[in-house]
Formats: C-alpha cells, structure tokens, sequence
C-alpha cells in the first residue's frame, strides 16, 4: 500500500482519536450506570442509546449530542479503514477475516449511534434501546435467510467478544501504543485499565451473541438483547449484584482504554 501522504494521515490520526475519545464517554457513563444500578441506586442498566438519549435531555444536550455524534461518525470511518485497509494486519486467513468483519460491523454500530444523535437533534427519536435490537433482528428474521443472517451475527459478536478477551490475555494491544512519553507506573496503569476493561467488555458481547444465536434458533425476535438487556440478564444471575458492579466497573475501565487510544494509539496507515 502506498504510503499515505502526511496531512491525511494527520487528518486520520485527528479523527481516530476523537472517535476514541467520543466511545470513551459512551461507555464511561454505561459502565456508571451499571455499577449505580448494582448498588440498587438505579432500576436498570441502560445501553448507548439510553445514555445519549438521557444527554440530550440535559443543559447544554444539543451540544453535547452534537460533539458526540462528530466523534462517533469519526470512529466508524476509522474502524471502516482499519477493515478495508488492513491497517492491524491481520491478513486474509481465517482469523483476519473475522477480525475485519468486526472492524466493519463495529462502524456500521457506530454509525447508526452517529444517526441517532442527527435524530436526537431533530427530536426524532426516542430512547428505544433493546427494543430497536428486537425490531431490527424482526426485520432481519422476516426476510428469507434471515435467521441464518441472525444466527451468523450472533456467532460474529461471539467471536468478537473471544477476541477481546484474548488480547486481554495476549496484552496484543500494546503494540499499538506510541507509549515513548509514558512512565513505567502510567504503562503498568494502563495495561491494567485495558486487560480488565477489554475483559468485560469480551463477556459482555459473548452475552449479546448469545441471545442472537438464540433468537434464531428459536425463531423469537424478543429473546435479542442488546448491550443495556446483556448488562440486566448478567444482574439476573447468582451473585447478580456483585457481577454486575464487576462488569460495569469493566465497561469504566475499557470507557478509560478508549481515553488512552485517543491519546497515544498508533493510527498510521503504513
């Protein structure tokens, strides 16, 4: 590939990081809640689309979707270069396949949150959350094939979520840190926020798999969850309370892991 010219990579670098930045604070105020909602502080844990709805219905909410939805469209520009591109080099084998198709589906999620703040802003929408999940997987299981397409995202997001938790094993992201102008403790602190955030958030999209695989295969549209419906089916469990504030306290660490990759992620293209 050509090596691209410097101003767009400045331009790529720019966008990357306030796409990071902007994810950060999603996932920043979800995990909150969620640990709010394990201490019995709230009634639920909320997805996305809850939190940026509750934003916009705040002072200064306009301005704030605004600058959210910016970052958020810069994001899924970002992951779809990292998917076309190759930018992790990741190859054209099976593993690399996947990887990249999570890169893509990962643009098209932010992409439609980066359409909801438009919508927000034009007080067009409501704050639907797991109940778009169930009437978009409707709507896909309507059409011919459809729950095969259903059960086949449900098995991408659980080989997204094996994948996240195997770079947290691996520790494989800190290759693409810049981290020349970090300390030993800043890197040992960052390495810890980023294996226990990219851990939960791992188990967190193996739920969401889950309950597509589900839906399909048992051909009810109601049994999809999205990210707020996972969170509240992990409080469910034995020990809800208690592995639910641990989860949330992970989406705060990966909320913080995407804070760093604003700041110090390798985002060059060569």
């Amino acid at each position: 590939m050509p090596k691209p010219d410097s101003r767009l990579t400045q331009a790529i670098a720019i966008a990357a990081g306030a796409g990071y930045a902007a994810k950060g604070i999603v996932y920043l105020l979800v995990g909150g809640l969620a640990f709010l909602a394990a201490l019995g502080l709230v009634r639920d844990s909320i997805g996305t689309k809850e939190v940026l709805f509750g934003l916009a219905r705040q002072p200064f909410g306009d301005l704030m979707i605004t600058v959210l939805g910016g970052g958020l469209a810069a994001y899924a520009v970002w992951r779809l270069l990292q998917a076309l591109l190759d930018t992790e080099d990741t190859g054209h084998g099976p593993k690399g396949l996947v990887t990249r198709l999570g890169f893509l589906i990962s643009s098209l999620i932010h992409a439609s949150l980066c359409v909801y703040c438009v919508d927000l802003l034009r007080d067009a929408a409501a704050a639907s959350g797991d109940g778009s999940v169930r009437d978009h997987t409707a709507q896909v299981m309507s059409h011919q094939g459809g729950l095969y397409v259903t059960f086949a995202l449900g098995l991408v997001f659980i080989a997204i979520g094996l994948r996240q938790l195997w770079r947290a094993l691996r520790r494989s992201y800190l290759k693409n840190w810049d981290r020349q102008d970090l300390g030993p403790l800043q890197r040992r602190l960052a390495d810890a926020i980023t294996h226990w955030g990219l851990s939960a958030r791992g188990l967190v999209f193996q739920v969401i798999g889950l309950f597509l695989c589900l839906a399909a295969w048992r051909t009810d549209p109601s049994e999809a969850q999205g990210l707020g419906g996972a969170l509240n089916v992990l409080a469910e469990q034995p020990f809800g309370p208690w592995l639910l504030g641990t989860v949330a306290l992970g989406l705060v660490s990966y909320g913080l892991y995407c804070l760093i990759n604003a700041v110090i992620r390798d985002t060059s293209l060569d």
